[in-house]
């Protein structure tokens, strides 16, 4: 038997094959691949989505981070994007400090560290 190098110098596909042939490897391994975006949510939102200030999103953009939300948050998404998928009126979209309307709109990208606010606008007297 020949001496395998170690798993931590190979590429993750080739240590994934090496798991499958060899039966001294390990018997799962996993490549992830995480954006690690942070979405936040606002207190009146929050009871539509079990509670959680912060939701993580592996979204590349805004509009993948909403199709997200309808996915995994479906009441929250409800509370954002009216039934067209348009983003509510009331309802501002930042990412980091910038206006999504400033940017790229729906299109803006999201970058890993990204944080996502969504804000109601507030009016009352």
């Amino acid at each position: 038997m020949t001496p395998r190098p170690p798993s931590d110098i190979l590429p993750a596909v080739l240590t994934a094959s090496i798991a499958q042939t060899s039966p001294t490897a390990p018997t799962a391994v996993t490549a992830v691949t995480t954006r690690n975006v942070t979405i936040r949510v606002p207190t009146p939102l929050r009871e539509r989505c079990d509670g959680e200030a912060e939701l993580p999103s592996g979204a590349a953009s805004v509009r993948a981070a909403l199709a997200e939300l309808e996915r995994r948050h479906p009441r929250l998404h409800s509370g954002i994007c009216d039934e067209t998928g348009a983003v509510r009126r009331h309802v501002n979209l930042f990412v980091n400090t910038s206006h999504v309307r400033d940017r790229d709109g729906l299109d803006t990208p999201l970058a890993p560290g990204d944080v996502l606010t969504i804000l109601p606008a507030v009016s009352g007297g």
